[in-house]
């Protein structure tokens, strides 16, 4: 059985501030964009797609029980991707949860909190200090949306007209874009010392 729910893994980015691929850092042995995967599908979404760009062939194999979909564009910015995934998922009516794979703090119970929040009246997006970003759940109308983003555009140019629902979560604050956050991430053990598989 299903959550009534559709999922999108955002995992195309070329980690250029970072200089290695952050999908392959790891968390206990498990590289970033597997344990995504993982959690993601601890909610039983009635279909998942993960968004693919930078170095994608070696990040198919570490996808479970999603739809590897390829963004050409990855390199222009996050709005492609989120455009990819709306492509994917054309038709679909559900709500639609959304991760990203450089979030250490991600976890399953966190993302049944965001599920239970979700009234479908609005999106419903998680909060940390004075930003309101993924993960979210969003619904099928505003990934419809998404066709009109470009470049760096995330989510917050959608809820403009209507403001989102939000689930309080600080640890999310924390991500994995540059050298010095990788660092601190390893220093208070939520990432593994070393690369990830090559």
């Amino acid at each position: 059985m299903t959550g009534g729910h559709d999922a999108v893994i955002l995992a195309a980015g070329g980690s250029q501030r970072l200089g290695q691929p952050k999908q392959l850092l790891t968390i206990a042995g498990e590289t970033l964009i597997a344990r995504a995967s993982r959690i993601v599908a601890a909610t039983r979404p009635g279909r998942t797609v993960g968004i693919l760009g930078a170095h994608a062939e070696r990040m198919c194999g570490q996808l479970t029980g999603a739809q590897a979909v390829f963004n050409p564009d990855w390199a222009t910015g996050m709005a492609s991707s989120i455009r990819a995934a709306a492509d994917a998922l054309a038709g679909r009516t559900d709500p639609v949860l959304i991760v990203v794979i450089d979030q250490p703090a991600l976890d399953e119970a966190h993302l049944w909190r965001l599920l239970a929040a979700h009234d479908g009246a609005r999106d419903t997006v998680t909060a940390y200090g004075d930003a309101m970003g993924v993960p979210a759940v969003l619904r099928a109308a505003t990934l419809r949306q998404a066709t009109t983003l470009q470049g760096d555009m995330g989510f917050r140019a959608l809820w403009q007209d209507t403001l989102p629902a939000t689930v309080r979560a600080e640890a999310f604050a924390d991500d994995l874009d540059t050298e010095e956050d990788l660092a601190r991430a390893i220093a208070t053990g939520r990432v593994d010392r070393g690369r990830g598989p090559m």
